[in-house]
């Protein structure tokens, strides 16, 4: 049985916040695209200043919240996949090396998205337009692979990872990397 004293903070306030806030202003992006193209615009530029404020937190933040802690190198991300297949993955007390790049995936899915949103303004409008459209959809199609991987994960691993992210407290294990 695990104790109450086995618990650890893994993802500090900033991080916790970062991606609730991300999360909520993602959703109002995404609703306010087609109908309040002013909510829509101020809500891109909030995401894009989140992204700026956790790139420098990812260099110089908390443990867990340091880009270093959880980005792997490319052969133990693809060991790591492979050992997914086994179910029997090594667990991690913070990211996991898929749940690490994907973090940096998504946020530059969103800077990209986000920066071709900021263009639209600029010259060749119709491209700016079409750019930020088909990268909205990659960015959505990104969030459900998140999704899924933090419920694969959690399911696999037996911990509750949105959980987790909300309190930023995780359940210690021996065998933790």
């Amino acid at each position: 049985m695990q104790l109450e004293r086995d618990k650890v903070l893994v993802w500090d306030p900033f991080v916790r916040m970062f991606h609730w806030s991300l999360v909520l202003a993602y959703l109002v992006v995404w609703l306010s695209a087609e109908e309040w193209g002013w909510l829509h615009d101020q809500t891109g530029y909030f995401i894009l200043v989140l992204i700026g404020l956790r790139v420098l937190w990812g260099l110089i933040g908390t443990r867990h919240a340091r880009f270093g802690d959880f980005l792997y190198s490319p052969g133990r991300t693809l060991e790591y996949l492979k050992e997914l297949r086994s179910r029997r993955p090594q667990h991690y007390l913070g990211h996991n090396p898929a749940g690490g790049w994907m973090v940096v995936i998504l946020l530059l899915a969103l800077l990209a998205t986000g920066a071709s949103g900021v263009l639209i303004g600029a010259g060749e409008h119709e491209f700016w337009e079409d750019l930020h459209e088909g990268l909205a959809n990659v960015t959505l199609l990104l969030v459900f692979v998140h999704v899924a991987g933090v419920l694969f994960s959690s399911l696999l691993h037996n911990e509750n990872l949105i959980r987790a992210m909300w309190t930023g407290m995780k359940l210690r294990r021996d065998a933790d990397v």
